[in-house]
């Protein structure tokens, strides 16, 4: 396994695929502060310390790329409040896979869409600035990023994903070539480029590549929930599998790209892995006599607060071996969101995996990962 570091002092050396410091990416921008996928949730991110902001790429019904985690806009903007847009909301419409009703981004103009609000999608989370930000696009993206080096005088990346890119291909809003050309634009096309793009879906990266764009890509490994009984991932739809992998028949899973024949196959169109977090350390629960879960915080339901770290996996060694860098995700500051083992600490979370090896982590807290740095 991996040497864990030691103590709270700096390690004598990052364990890093390039041996530099590891990355962090700002989680749809500074999301555990304002609402995701805003002009003000990036900025804030850079502010806070942010080496990379990380936008999801959606098209409108006229085909330009804007940053929304969701092509329902009903679960993050405002669109429900506003009547002249009460005629298009569909019902049990499918986005891969799974039935959704709502308003959804193919049927509004990038105009239309500037009139409504972003919220929060995490109750939980400050509420106080919902309607007040509108969803950026691609090109705004890029501004501020180039703004806000400039400004600073340090490098930030961006690092977009194309959202359900067989879905927006059926709805004839391919996402590709409006990427490649977004980057060309601006003279990005290069490895040495600050630019990372991700995706699910294999197929997305592999066009991407083969029609020349040059950038840094990276596969991104989901699951579908903590199985806290064995300490693995469970996989249900829709995230047992990349949706085009499931289109095509293929009955892999997303646990085959990070054995080391997935991770041989990554390395033919992509230069990293972007694994969800417990193919790194995976976290199981406790079981008392009766052979049921502990709930060891004492709230009345079981949940990853109630599972202890187990032993790390050899996924990072295996990447690195093959070459690929690994960026995890996702890191937030809330005790629900965190291991047992952390006691509520998310800079205990952040310091185990620094000292891993990992080569970036998706934080949706950019300053805590930052000082835990």
């Amino acid at each position: 396994m991996m040497i864990a570091g030691c103590g709270s002092m700096a390690p004598p050396g990052w364990q890093t695929l390039d041996g530099q410091k590891p990355l962090v990416i700002a989680h749809r921008g500074a999301s555990g502060y304002l609402p995701e996928h805003t002009l003000e949730a990036y900025r804030k991110a850079i502010e806070l310390g942010a080496d990379v902001i990380e936008p999801d790429l959606i098209s409108t019904q006229d085909g330009v790329l804007i940053a929304s985690h969701y092509p329902n806009l009903a679960r993050n903007t405002d669109v429900a409040s506003h009547p002249e847009f009460a005629s298009r909301k569909r019902e049990n419409w499918p986005i891969d896979g799974e039935i959704q009703s709502g308003w959804f981004a193919h049927d509004f103009t990038l105009a239309e869409i500037k009139t409504l609000g972003v919220v929060a999608t995490d109750p939980e989370r400050p509420q106080q600035y919902n309607g007040k930000f509108r969803i950026p696009t691609l090109r705004e993206i890029i501004d501020l990023v180039k703004a806000e080096s400039g400004r600073l005088g340090r490098s930030i990346a961006i690092y977009p994903e194309t959202k359900n890119p067989t879905y927006h291909r059926d709805l004839a809003l391919p996402l590709e070539d409006k990427l490649i050309s977004a980057i060309d634009s601006v003279g990005w096309n290069s490895e040495a480029a600050p630019v990372f793009v991700q995706s699910f879906e294999p197929g997305s990266l592999r066009e991407m590549r083969a029609k020349g764009l040059k950038v840094r890509m990276v596969q991104l490994i989901d699951g579908d929930d903590y199985d806290l009984r064995t300490g693995g991932i469970t996989y249900a739809p829709p995230f047992h599998r990349p949706y085009d992998w499931e289109r095509s028949g293929d009955p892999r899973l997303f646990r085959d790209m990070v054995t080391p024949a997935g991770l041989a196959e990554i390395k033919i169109y992509a230069d990293g892995i972007g694994p969800w977090k417990p193919y790194i350390v995976p976290v199981k629960g406790q079981l008392d006599d009766a052979g049921n879960l502990k709930d060891l915080n004492g709230d009345g339901k079981i949940d990853v607060r109630d599972a202890s770290t187990q032993q790390p996996t050899t996924l990072i060694h295996d990447a690195h071996k093959m070459g690929l860098f690994v960026h995890a995700f996702t890191f937030r500051n809330e005790g629900r969101y965190l291991a047992h083992s952390y006691l509520g600490d998310p800079r205990a979370e952040y310091r185990q995996f620094f000292r891993l090896g990992v080569d970036g982590v998706f934080s949706e807290f950019p300053d805590t990962a930052v000082a835990a740095r």
